[in-house]
């Protein structure tokens, strides 16, 4: 007869992998679904960016779809929605997230792109991700840790599949929620996930974002000197981004509190900006929609000086007023177009200033270290890794390093928890731009 302690132990060994396949056979059918649905989601966004860029008077409709907008998210019970911090929440505490978010953030998302509006769509894409695994957990009956974990799953997929990133998927999916922690326990089915929906998404002809830097320096104490330089410029410039992105809903709150009136104010001014931008860039629509085209021309060392900033405002009148999409790509917009106009001042090219930007401020608005230096891996040196097979890559950790430690306590994200301190190892427990609430 075994004993209680030989029956707990044969148990144990059960479990491991049980668990395992458990979460192969999760991790596949949320790589496989999500996959689908983000391919749908970029090959939506991209036909109705063509479309504006064929009719630009749809411009004019903007006031119009941020009405649409409003009155969608009203009648699908929805107004009060808080975005990507509604998807942190159901991580770290199983808050539920509703099937209807994923269709709703999809339309929204694409309207805000079709008319104009200054958004990105990870954050849209997380959402959807995210809202969609949960409720395959739900049906599967999960219980609440499993249930956290295949919501991170879904986050995994949803950012692989639409930027082609596996390894910063998976990582951030791990890393956003609790900053100073990472989910382990997520590992295997975030990174699986990540994988299949990467490989759905190329299957069907969604291509990788990818950029070819050039000017990448060898590391020397001169280049260390010089990164590091920029990573204090980066952490200044994540803490500006992010207290406007807080600001904005404020003052929106405080002086145009029907959201259906902010939503019409929201898109006049948009437009309004549009045509200011024209004195000096006639017929420009760099601001309008994520504006990748100008991330390429940054990292092609060619970028406006007054870019950087005039991004950050399209951005937060966009997003302030109820229009949906996300904060990242104009993140990486923001610090692209900022490390190209900075880097020559500092002696360093400004192609490689350009990917410093988008990684380092990246990093200082989401407090990621980790995902930021898997991102400057899969981004900038292509299939084979060569460009970082000496020393470079390290100056991209120390300008990551930099911007995260000197961009405080600040973030893109609310609900995001700093559990340990960035200055030394003590345990904070505090939530994302405290001291701006309180001011």
């Amino acid at each position: 007869m075994p004993t209680q302690q030989q029956t707990g132990r044969l148990r144990a060994m059960l479990d491991q992998p049980a668990t395992f396949l458990k979460w192969l056979l999760f991790a596949c059918i949320i790589g496989v679904v999500v996959g689908l649905v983000s391919t749908a989601f970029y090959y939506a966004l991209a036909g109705v960016t063509a479309l504006r860029g064929w009719h630009p008077w749809l411009l004019w409709l903007l006031p119009l779809g941020g009405v649409g907008i409003v009155l969608l998210y009203r009648v699908c019970g929805l107004e009060r929605d808080r975005g990507t911090n509604f998807v942190l929440m159901a991580v770290r505490e199983n808050q539920p997230l509703r099937l209807r978010t994923a269709p709703l953030v999809f339309a929204a998302t694409v309207l805000t792109h079709l008319l104009g509006g200054s958004s990105g769509r990870e954050g849209a894409i997380l959402q959807i991700g995210g809202s969609i695994s949960s409720k395959i957990g739900t049906w599967m009956h999960l219980d609440d840790k499993d249930h956290r974990v295949i919501t991170m799953c879904g986050m995994a997929a949803a950012f692989a599949a639409l930027f082609g990133t596996p390894l910063t998927a998976a990582v951030f999916a791990m890393e956003v929620v609790s900053v100073g922690v990472l989910y382990y326990a997520a590992i295997v089915p975030c990174v699986l996930s990540a994988i299949i929906g990467v490989w759905i998404a190329g299957w069907l002809g969604v291509p990788p974002t990818a950029f070819d830097l050039q000017g990448v320096p060898n590391l020397t104490p001169l280049t260390l000197l010089q990164v590091i330089a920029m990573g204090v410029l980066f952490a200044v410039l994540s803490i500006f981004f992010c207290r406007l992105m807080h600001a904005a809903p404020r003052l929106y709150n405080r002086y145009l509190p029907n959201h259906l009136v902010r939503a019409v104010v929201g898109g006049g001014l948009v437009i309004g900006l549009t045509f200011l931008v024209w004195l000096w860039n006639p017929g420009s629509y760099d601001y309008n929609g994520a504006g990748s085209a100008v991330i390429h021309a940054a990292i092609g060392g060619q970028a406006r000086p007054e870019a950087f900033l005039l991004k950050m405002l399209f951005t937060t009148i966009t997003l302030g007023a109820g229009f949906k999409g996300g904060e990242i790509v104009p993140v990486f917009f923001t610090g692209a177009t900022f490390g190209c106009t900075a880097a020559p001042l500092l002696g360093l090219h400004p192609s490689f200033g350009a990917g410093l930007g988008m990684v380092s401020v990246f990093c200082g608005v989401t407090n990621c270290p980790m995902t930021s230096m898997l991102l400057a891996l899969e981004l900038f040196a292509g299939d084979s890794y060569g460009m970082f097979t000496g020393q470079s890559l390290g100056l991209f950790a120390a300008c990551i390093a930099v911007s995260y430690m000197l961009s405080g306590y600040y973030s893109l994200y609310s609900e995001q928890k700093i559990l340990y301190s960035k200055f030394k190892p003590e345990f904070i427990n505090r939530k994302a731009n405290q001291d701006e609430d309180k001011s």
